[in-house]
């Protein structure tokens, strides 16, 4: 090959490689730009995943309060309904009470002028027999007729019924005035055992005996306590709860049971108060029943929880007591039980006012 073509293919070459020294820096700059929207791609793609997981967290975290905040808003209306409903009670007695005061004060105002007028009649009933002892054929087969030996004797005895009879009716209704107490919306001092008893009476119906159930043994070991300042209509409210519970648990037993297990341990429900402190007072109810499990132990405070059958409660009534006991008194409510042993409920609250 001649030197003239030598450089002829030399130059060829070289331009050849210029070429593709072009191709070269091209594709590269392509791969760079092409690896730069790639990344670019990959940094808004997880961007987007990021966004979304995000979102949805912000939304599973909104669903999650709107459903708390429906729940709350459940719980308060149907707490609001209960609370209504013990209001509703409440004034309901109170105006009763109120109607049946007034004709028996009257009736019972009146009892020992009718006796002594009953007495002095008597007196001189017996004054006229003594002087004239020769009566008048009529007069003397009417006093058969009526027995008058017996009249005189029976009279006084029923005049003395009647003051009793209408004793108890004033004791009646002062305790379920003392329950209702729609008056008094504020801390007050009150006898804490009063509150106790007029419960147990508006709840009577439900332990004493009849067809089918024996009668429930109430055992009161009421300790020394010095009146409690506290929303007396609440913690009578509370008492109703728990004692209205302990009944149904007491009820459970008896039904589950034969008749020989309940005559050799009858169903029973203890009270028991004392003070724990300077500032402290315990009221126990106790009772004799079948006993919980630790995790419906767990769960009784809870709104809507209850183990009654269906259209035998809301499952309020504990939640509402220790909202009562804890949030409106400052005080504790606790549960001991386990199976087999009875549940006892414990109220602990200030003695004096601790400003809430």
């Amino acid at each position: 090959m001649e030197p003239t073509d030598w450089d002829n293919r030399i130059k060829e070459l070289e331009k050849e490689n210029r070429l593709l020294r072009k191709k070269l820096e091209k594709s590269e700059t392509e791969r760079s730009q092409l690896q730069a929207l790639n990344q670019k791609k990959e940094s808004l793609l997880k961007k987007l995943t990021e966004e979304f997981r995000d979102s949805k967290n912000i939304l599973k975290a909104r669903m999650s309060a709107l459903e708390k905040a429906l729940e709350n808003q459940k719980t308060t209306q149907l707490k609001l309904i209960e609370a209504e409903k013990m209001s509703a009670l409440g004034i309901l007695v109170a105006g009763i009470a109120h109607e049946i005061n007034n004709p028996v004060n009257f009736i019972y105002g009146n009892i020992t002028y009718v006796n002594d007028y009953a007495g002095d009649i008597l007196k001189l009933l017996a004054m006229y027999q003594d002087r004239y002892p020769e009566i008048d054929a009529e007069i003397e087969a009417f006093l058969e007729k009526i027995d008058i030996d017996f009249l005189r004797e029976d009279l006084l005895k029923t005049l003395s019924s009647m003051k009793v009879g209408s004793e108890r009716i004033r004791e009646i209704v002062l305790t379920l005035r003392n329950f209702a107490r729609v008056d008094e919306g504020e801390k007050k001092p009150v006898n804490i055992h009063e509150g106790i008893d007029s419960t147990l009476l508006i709840l009577q119906h439900l332990t004493k005996e009849k067809p089918g159930h024996s009668a429930i043994k109430i055992i009161k070991n009421y300790g020394s306590l010095p009146k409690v300042e506290c929303y007396a209509g609440q913690l009578n409210q509370v008492f109703m709860n728990i004692i209205n519970n302990a009944v149904d648990a007491l009820r459970e037993r008896e039904q589950n049971s034969s008749l020989e297990e309940i005559e050799a341990n009858p169903i029973q429900m203890t009270i028991t108060t004392s003070i724990i402190s300077e500032n402290g007072a315990i009221i126990s109810i106790k009772d004799n029943g079948m006993g919980m499990n630790e995790s419906v132990k767990a769960k009784i405070f809870d709104p809507f929880f209850t183990t009654k059958p269906v259209g035998h409660g809301t499952g309020l009534g504990l939640s509402i007591s220790y909202q009562i006991v804890v949030d409106k008194h400052g005080g504790r409510l606790e549960c001991i039980s386990a199976i087999g042993e009875g549940t006892e409920l414990v109220i602990e609250i200030p003695i004096a006012n601790s400003g809430r």
